[in-house]
């Protein structure tokens, strides 16, 4: 097979379509790449339920055997069960997943030992170019010694970490709908809520990759539909969804209201610094003001970042940061090797409400400051020059400030918006937030207005 890795390696995955992008072919040489760039003499490796899944991690495996490496397989996992792996036997990892992208897709996430990240900077790009060389020239030379492939669970050892960092055994009963979307949430939920006073309701448990219920995606709105009902329809305390790869994680309270994932980053960053007063907090430049501004208040040091799990665990890396949370509802911990887990964050939430009598809308009340847009895509022809139109509107103003840090924030003292560029896609995505909704809905409206002109 001729293949297009440009198509297909990404700034920090691999990803594309099966088989007509990559296939088992493909996958043995970038197993015999990872070895190769990453030096190692023992990797750990995880899948998720996709069709394509087994068959992609097995020739990775035989790739990296063949280049002398011993190759655990953990076989059906989480993301963060892969980074755990990772992190606990201090192997370098691989992870089949294309989290929430349709059936058709795979991809590999990969890490070096400890769950540090590979991206284009970091061995990626190597790992490109070793596999595209190897199309042309036939699979590198076998190591005189070929490398072991052997299985083992990792499951019950994932559970006990994370409910190691969290205590729930204490908490009040809740009752807790939990939409897997057919992912992999369908089979970490179960043993790590095993023996805990929650009351599980479960949808979409049954592990499928073609995804039939809907897509494995909780950031778009139609896809948390099911769930916003499910919690009203059974009385929840909360409800809980995972997406495909079950790395991310998003909230809905008793009202079947979504609740932001800055709100999420605000109360288990006040959570995280109640155990290590004093520590610093990673967020994004497209979190709420509410996250600073709570950080502040219990003693923290908050560091605001670009978007990106790369950036973000390079900065908790540099900075020795505790906790860090996007907009995505990415949450990284030191405690997990600043490997980015949804299922902790989770039990986070559950222990807090739990903790106490109230309801968890009036627990995130106190988190939840100001109104959002969200995210807001537009396609554009030209991107700079949209965004410089965008610019030379607002510099006249009075009291308003800029920076470029990851495209363009533009900050009032009632409002900040920020527009910033896809880099796979001819999108501008804007995300505004103000002091009150009316002022919100005034500076989106003008921005998308200047945005989205044909002139």
């Amino acid at each position: 097979m001729t293949a297009d890795l440009s198509q297909i390696v990404k700034a920090y995955d691999i990803r594309g379509v099966v088989p007509d992008q990559w296939d088992e072919t493909l996958a043995e040489l970038f197993g015999a790449a990872f070895v190769r760039v990453t030096d190692a003499d023992a990797i750990v490796i995880g899948h998720d339920m996709r069709p394509s899944s087994p068959g992609l991690a097995s020739a990775f495996a035989r790739g990296a055997a063949r280049l002398g490496a011993d190759v655990t397989l953990i076989g059906l996992c989480s993301t963060d069960q892969l980074y755990f792996a990772s992190g606990s036997l201090g192997l370098p990892g691989a992870m089949f997943t294309a989290s929430h992208n349709p059936a058709q897709y795979n991809g590999i996430k990969m890490c070096r030992a400890g769950a540090a990240p590979v991206g284009q900077d970091t061995g990626l790009a190597d790992i490109r170019a070793l596999a595209e060389e190897w199309t042309e020239t036939g699979a590198p030379e076998a190591a005189a010694k070929p490398g072991t492939i052997t299985e083992r669970d990792t499951l019950a050892d994932y559970a006990a970490h994370l409910r190691n960092l969290v205590d729930l055994t204490a908490i009040r009963p809740l009752k807790v709908v939990v939409d897997a979307g057919n992912g992999m949430g369908g089979h970490t939920v179960p043993t790590v809520f095993e023996g805990l006073p929650l009351d599980t309701v479960p949808m979409y448990f049954e592990l499928d990759g073609t995804f039939p219920n809907h897509e494995a995606n909780p950031l778009d709105p139609k896809n948390i539909v099911d769930l916003q009902a499910r919690v009203l329809a059974e009385g929840a305390d909360i409800g809980l969804a995972f997406d495909g790869d079950a790395d991310r994680c998003f909230v809905v309270d008793e009202r079947g209201e979504p609740v932001s994932p800055s709100a999420i980053t605000a109360l288990v960053a006040a959570r995280e610094l109640a155990k290590s007063p004093g520590g610093t907090i990673i967020h994004n430049l497209i979190t709420s003001w509410s996250v600073p501004e709570v950080v502040r208040e219990q003693g923290g040091e908050p560091v605001r970042t670009r978007v990106g799990h790369s950036f973000i665990k390079e900065e908790m890396a540099k900075t020795g940061a505790i906790f860090g949370g996007e907009h995505s509802a990415h949450y990284y911990f030191k405690d997990f090797w600043n490997a980015d887990t949804g299922m902790l964050a989770a039990l986070h939430v559950l222990a807090a409400l739990g903790g106490q009598e109230g309801t968890l809308s009036d627990l995130v009340a106190a988190y939840d400051r100001y109104a959002s847009s969200g995210e807001i895509n537009s396609t554009v022809a030209d991107q700079a020059a949209s965004t410089a139109k965008v610019k030379a509107t607002y510099s006249g103003r009075e009291g308003v400030t800029f920076d470029e840090l990851d495209g363009l924030t533009v900050t009032s003292a009632d409002w900040w918006f920020n527009l910033r560029p896809s880099n796979t896609e001819p999108l501008l995505r804007l995300n505004v937030e103000a002091r009150d909704e009316a002022t919100m809905a005034e500076v989106r409206d003008e921005v998308l207005a200047l945005v989205r002109a044909t002139d």
